[in-house]
């Protein structure tokens, strides 16, 4: 494998140590009675407000149509996310420093595979917090109406218009991604050039 392969497998694999203290999502809600705006940032190992009375503000509201309260500790993403991340990490710096395009195609698809598990994790949740609402005590009830937020974007639900974009820790990972299938396309045209090689 080529050294331009290895350094970006091996710099992809670093960029995803941002994650570990930088936000991967960002959550915002815009409504007349917020004229500031609420928001919260997703990490790896936990959900927080983006200022110190955000995520109280939000289970508040939430509580007023019958969400569940945001309660990072019953999550349990958020244990076991840094962990698998870490192995991303741990194998990718392995896979730059042995330089076998086979590790490097599996190391590739793995990170693919574990980035659309997020994201599908991700909206699962969303769902699951905007669908299941307990009508029995919510103060506003509106048949039909549901408050999921999205995955990326923009929608209006009620008077709030929530977005949701990645954060920094989201792009740069997005980057990670990127510069690993940048390395497969280059070990690639390295092995077509010279295919008795390994």
């Amino acid at each position: 494998m080529s050294s331009r392969a290895r350094i970006l497998l091996a710099f992809a694999s670093l960029l995803l140590i941002i994650a570990f203290v930088m936000p991967l999502w960002a959550v915002y809600l815009q409504a007349p009675q917020y004229p500031e705006g609420l928001g919260m940032y997703i990490r790896l190992n936990d959900v927080a407000g983006i200022r110190p009375n955000d995520l109280s503000n939000i289970n508040n509201l939430n509580h007023y149509i019958g969400m569940k309260r945001i309660e990072p500790e019953s999550i349990p993403e958020l244990r076991y996310m840094p962990w698998i991340v870490a192995v991303v990490v741990v194998t990718g710096l392995a896979t730059a420093v042995i330089a076998r395009r086979k590790l490097i195609y599996a190391w590739t698809a793995v990170f693919l595979l574990v980035a659309i598990a997020g994201l599908v994790d991700f909206w699962k949740w969303e769902y699951d917090y905007g669908h299941h609402l307990d009508n029995e005590h919510a103060v506003l009830k509106i048949p039909g109406m549901t408050y999921q937020p999205p995955l990326i974007g923009a929608k209006q639900l009620l008077n709030f218009r929530a977005t949701s974009w990645p954060a920094l820790g989201g792009i740069l990972a997005g980057l990670a991604l990127a510069l690993a299938v940048l390395a497969v396309v280059l070990a690639w045209r390295e092995r077509k050039r010279s295919p008795a090689l390994s």
